[in-house]
């Protein structure tokens, strides 16, 4: 019995010790995954913490560009736009988080995946029962493998490229044409179309080929590591043919230059912006069938023509219907009444409209483009006073903060960009090919378009206009949107680089640049160029009001004022509240849905509504001698209210001007005054 119980005794203590190993082995497992609670619950803290930083550090770089941008206007400082202040600063921040900050993680450990042949989205990691859930960040070529940035800082101020796209784009965008002066604009609508148009197709493609032979002689000289195609090189010609004279328009706008060459250059970066980001999208839709992807081939070419003409089109379709819907919503609606709620809507209604495009596979910029002139045109003249005011100080707002950022944005990017790819060759044949296509762009279209101008674009608004090609937010953002291959990532740093140039040289050169090409400055905005020899003279007339009203007026375009009729007599009166009455202008049988569209103030009020900023149309052949209160016209035209006297001897009616100058902001009533007015073409049109 002693032995047996000597036996047993070691066997309870192995069950004892067992035991309490178990135990022990548990409350290690416990304290261990408290552990890593806490420690989980620390590197939240900490990445929130990081989080604010990077935020409060673009704010204070906002800041500190307000304050400055302040003391140059003190001072009256012109060589420095504030958009080169903000990356100026971005590129102090930048070298202070580059070098003055130290790591803050440690290294990655690089796990092979031999299974599979392509990468996931999302990853999901099992670490000992544990599931891990990881995003992709990008691919990285195995020689910098190494390199990865190990500073959690500066991760967290390198933003998602599509935070430009969706938050920082619209506003900008949308204040453009929100805020377009139409007089001018529609003035030279036709040389504007040209050179948006045409001339951002021809500066891609000269662009691109001489890219294209620079990426050449990149590989017979051996500075090109990687594949490099013609398909890329046209991507960075319609990447860099994004003008933004951001920095020349707005020492244009404080100096008062000339206001069609103000208008010229600001209708070309408005349409250029969007012509190139649909452009650039037809470039990477164009897909070669066959072994080669990237040779050429008609069917593909043709498709992505198809596409650039698809895109566009349904684009501006969005926008414009987006834009209408909004002006149907503020008229027939009582939100007048709610200042508020009207401004809340309107801003929701165009911010929607870029994601919308967006969503559906359009061009969101074109979209909110169309989008911001629709409500210009026609949601402005619903919206309350209140709102009037409001809509327009939020988006100015809205734009200069979002600008400003971007730019500060890019001095940072200098440095924390971790796929930079420098290559002087590439940088110096980009620099020529921009100058070229930019000649190119330029020269020939002004000598065509000045075949068809009353009022010609003389060669000092050539030199100019070929002067203030600067590069800016549209171009940064298109290339950051793709920075995953080789060739892509040498697009983005040289694109940075030659933003950094044009803002910085071109931009502080536009003064001196104003003054050595005898550009006038000072000018009234409503003041007209002197006549030419080829337009339209007055004799002896009743003031300078009434030259300015008839000399512009037949330099409308004539695509604007083909459309302005069907506009003012139909769509005017059936979006706005201004116009004539739809029961005047739709025939009889249209009775009952021309009163139930026109607007009651129509009738109410006595004269039109206003527009504060608009053209005057009036055909070659509309010129009148007024003698007393009778008025001959040149042509016979007539209409309604009073009677007339035509050159023929025929008793006529006025015309219908006099109602289009009311709508358009002209007059609120014509007056006429005593005495001869005799206007004519100096050339016989028969």
């Amino acid at each position: 019995m002693a032995l047996l119980a000597r036996r047993r005794l070691p066997v309870l203590s192995l069950l004892l010790l067992e035991a309490g190993a178990l135990r022990a082995a548990a409350e290690r497992s416990s304290s261990s995954s408290a552990m890593e609670e806490i420690a989980t619950e620390k590197e939240a803290e900490e990445s929130h913490r990081q989080d604010s930083v990077s935020l409060l550090t673009f704010i204070l770089l906002l800041t500190l560009t307000i304050l400055t941008i302040w003391l140059f206007k003190h001072r009256r400082v012109r060589f420095l736009h504030e958009t080169g202040l903000a990356m100026i600063y971005g590129l102090i921040v930048g070298v202070i988080l580059r070098y003055g900050t130290p790591s803050t993680s440690g290294h990655d450990k690089p796990f092979s995946c031999s299974q599979e042949n392509r990468p996931f989205t999302t990853l999901l990691v099992n670490v000992s029962g544990k599931f891990f859930e990881y995003t992709l960040k990008g691919e990285i070529s195995p020689g910098k493998i190494h390199n990865v940035e190990q500073n959690d800082m500066l991760r967290k101020v390198t933003f998602d490229p599509e935070v430009f796209f969706n938050i920082l784009l619209p506003p900008i965008i949308f204040h453009a044409g929100y805020s377009l002066k139409k007089r001018h604009f529609f003035r030279n609508l036709g040389s504007i179309l040209a050179y948006a148009f045409l001339g951002t197709a021809v500066s891609c493609f000269i662009i691109g080929n001489l890219m294209y032979g620079v990426v050449k002689l990149m590989k017979l000289v051996g500075q090109l590591s990687d594949k490099f195609y013609y398909t890329d090189c046209l991507l960075f010609g319609a990447i860099i043919s994004a003008t933004d004279p951001v920095t020349v328009l707005a020492i244009f706008n404080e100096l008062h230059a000339d206001v069609d060459l103000y208008a010229l250059l600001f209708g070309e970066s408005v349409l250029n912006d969007a012509v190139a980001i649909v452009l650039s999208s037809s470039i990477v839709a164009y897909q070669p069938t066959g072994e080669n992807t990237h040779a050429f081939d008609a069917a593909a070419f043709f498709k992505s023509v198809g596409v650039f003409l698809g895109i566009f089109s349904g684009s501006f379709m969005m926008g414009a219907v987006t834009g209408v819907v909004t002006a149907l919503v503020t008229k027939f609606t009582k939100l007048h009444c709610f200042p508020l709620l009207e401004t809340a809507l309107f801003f929701l209604m165009s911010w929607s409209t870029f994601l919308l495009a967006e969503a559906c596979g359009f061009t969101g910029v074109v979209a909110v483009l169309f989008c911001g002139i629709t409500q210009a045109h026609y949601t402005y003249n619903n919206l309350s006073v209140e709102s009037r005011s409001r809509t327009k100080q939020l988006f100015e707002v809205l734009h200069f903060l979002a600008e400003n950022f971007i730019f500060s944005y890019m001095g940072l990017a200098l440095f924390t960009f971790q796929k930079h790819i420098f290559s002087p060759v590439f940088i110096i044949g980009a620099f020529v090919a921009i100058f070229l296509g930019r000649a190119a762009h330029i020269y020939p279209l002004s000598f065509l378009l000045n075949l068809g101008r009353r009022h010609k674009i003389s060669w000092n608004f050539q030199h100019m206009m070929m002067f203030s090609g600067l590069r800016g937010a549209m171009a940064f953002a298109l290339a950051i949107r793709d920075t995953a291959t080789y060739s892509h990532q040498m697009m983005f740093s040289t694109t940075l680089l030659i933003v950094f140039f044009t803002v910085w040289i071109v931009g502080g050169g536009t003064t001196p640049m104003l003054s050595w090409l005898n550009i006038r400055v000072g000018v009234d905005p409503d003041q007209d160029p002197p006549p030419t020899n080829d337009s339209f003279q007055v004799l002896q007339g009743d003031g300078p009001d009434t030259e300015r009203r008839n000399r512009t007026k037949q330099e409308s375009a004539w695509l604007f004022r083909l459309w302005y009729s069907f506009d003012h007599n139909y769509l005017k009166p059936i979006l706005t509240h201004s116009g004539p009455p739809l029961t005047t202008t739709l025939p009889s049988w249209c009775g009952l849905i021309a009163r139930c569209l026109t607007s009651p103030q129509v009738y109410d009020n006595q004269e039109q509504l206003r527009e504060e900023d608009s053209d005057f149309i009036l055909n070659d052949g509309d010129l009148t001698v007024t003698y007393g209160d009778t008025t001959i016209t040149a042509n016979g035209s007539s209409g309604p209210h009073t009677a007339t006297t035509s050159l023929d001897g025929r008793r006529t009616k006025s015309s219908s001007e006099e109602v289009l100058e009311r709508d358009l902001g002209a007059v609120d009533h014509e007056i006429t005054s005593r005495g001869t007015r005799l206007v004519f073409p100096l050339e016989d049109n028969a």
